[in-house]
């Protein structure tokens, strides 16, 4: 339909509209040009061209923590509003929305409702990566094994509060661009405090969901950043040791885990070797690449698997902070 209305506007001597996409992925107007674009070009390929030449698609980021809706949220909808709404969305009281000032004729004014409207959204979109969601990451895995089921009471431990910090300010927040507007040192407490926000009630398992996906775009980036210049890397390799702990299916306490992944039959069956086999988790290229081949990163890898058999999830973090 979006082609079909651009098509019309060409043949009419219509100026375009702009195509701005609101979608969760990084580049993501980049994205709906490419898929746009390609589309029309299997129509009309003068089509496509001017929709290369002509049409505009900003990129956009968002952030705000939605977590999984559940009945006690349907229940209360009905309750305080007489609304059987079977999918509210729940959601926590910060909001940021980063848009790019690549609008075709004319746009509304979004500063004035509260949105970044800047130059360029990628320097705020690794910020979040970088940040929060490599450090939701951080807190999952070893909040499972440790016993926690809602992110609020792991975030809440000063245990685990200081191992974000710790992993934010020594390498996440040195593999970022500057980001022009924003506080790094405010934006990351309020990270700490957002998680530890006991009315989001979010849970640990969507955090640890879908895991192969999400830690080659969200930590992975920021390791092989660090590997690069020579810096830290040592809480970054100990959250990959936690997912690969975590893989195994079984907690702490012998009680299964499940493992939700669309490989996950696969990471669990490399996980299940590597008591034997240290590195048959890392051994996976096709989502750690090259990292195994890196003596300095498997070491630390290996240090944080080989404590969180012997000694647990707690008394490791303990030593990952003392250091």
């Amino acid at each position: 339909m979006i082609v079909e209305a651009l098509a019309r506007r060409r043949a009419r001597g219509v100026v375009p509209f702009t195509l701005m996409s609101c979608d969760n992925l990084q580049g993501n107007g980049d994205l709906s040009r490419r898929v746009f674009t390609a589309f029309a070009r299997l129509r009309d390929p003068e089509l496509a061209d001017w929709i290369e030449a002509n049409v505009r698609f900003p990129n956009s980021m968002v952030d705000r923590i939605t977590p999984v809706t559940t009945d006690a949220d349907r229940a209360e909808i009905a309750r305080r509003f007489g609304v059987r709404d079977r999918w509210p969305v729940v959601c926590e009281p910060f909001t940021q929305w980063v848009l790019a000032d690549d609008f075709g004729a004319g746009r509304p004014s979004y500063e004035k409702v509260g949105v970044q409207v800047v130059d360029d959204v990628e320097p705020y979109e690794l910020m979040k990566l970088r940040l929060l969601n490599a450090s939701h990451q951080a807190v999952a895995y070893f909040g499972h094994l440790a016993g926690y089921r809602l992110v609020h009471e792991a975030a809440g431990d000063p245990l685990f509060a200081r191992f974000l910090r710790q992993y934010m300010d020594r390498e996440g927040t040195p593999t970022l661009a500057p980001v022009p507007g924003v506080d790094l040192d405010a934006y990351k407490a309020s990270l700490l405090e957002r998680f530890a926000n006991p009315e989001v009630r979010d849970t640990i398992a969507r955090l640890c969901a879908e895991s192969s996906d999400r830690i080659p775009k969200w930590l992975l980036p920021v390791v092989r950043a660090q590997l690069a210049t020579g810096g830290p890397i040592g809480h970054a390799a100990a959250v990959v040791a936690s997912w690969a702990r975590y893989a195994e299916g079984v907690d702490e306490q012998g009680e299964p885990i499940t493992v939700v992944d669309p490989l996950a039959d696969r990471l669990t069956a490399a996980a299940r070797r590597q008591r034997t086999e240290p590195l048959a988790f890392l051994a996976d290229r096709s989502i750690f690449g090259d990292l195994i081949d890196d003596e300095r990163f498997t070491a630390a890898y290996l240090g944080t698997l080989d404590s969180l058999h012997r000694v647990g999830a707690r008394a490791t973090l303990e030593k990952l902070v003392a250091g």
